[in-house]
């Protein structure tokens, strides 16, 4: 028995509306429903939290009394301001013996690894003479 092409397309139409169908009819049931889920806000009252402020002696004693001089000051002098360890004052004392004496404050960013943020927080305390 042979089938023609027109008996073909017919059962492969069928076929294939067949399974619409079931895909349809079953698509309800294999899937799971929605859940709602209700959220409750609750809102925490914050409440501030009092830090201690440095006294005026513990800031004052962390900075030198009088500003330095950045052209006569030695390492241990130059280790008291704020933002200069050992290694930049060395590198202020190398740089102050190879180019001479700053001639104003603001030269000490040509001297590596300061920049405007460290000499921001020198200013107030060096001085050049």
């Amino acid at each position: 028995m042979k089938i023609s092409r027109v008996e073909w397309l017919a059962i492969v139409l069928a076929v294939a509306a067949a399974a619409f169908a079931a895909g349809w009819f079953l698509r309800g049931q294999a899937s799971p429903q929605p859940v709602r889920v209700e959220v409750e806000r609750t809102l925490v009252q914050e409440t501030p939290i009092a830090l201690p402020s440095p006294t005026p002696e513990a800031a004052e004693s962390d900075a030198p009394a009088a500003p330095v001089n950045i052209n006569t000051a030695d390492a241990e002098t130059l280790m008291t301001l704020p933002g200069i360890g050992e290694t930049r004052a060395a590198d202020i004392i190398a740089y102050r013996q190879a180019n001479g004496p700053f001639r104003m404050v603001e030269q000490l960013t040509d001297v590596p690894g300061i920049g405007e943020g460290i000499l921001a927080g020198l200013i107030d305390y060096v001085t050049v003479e």
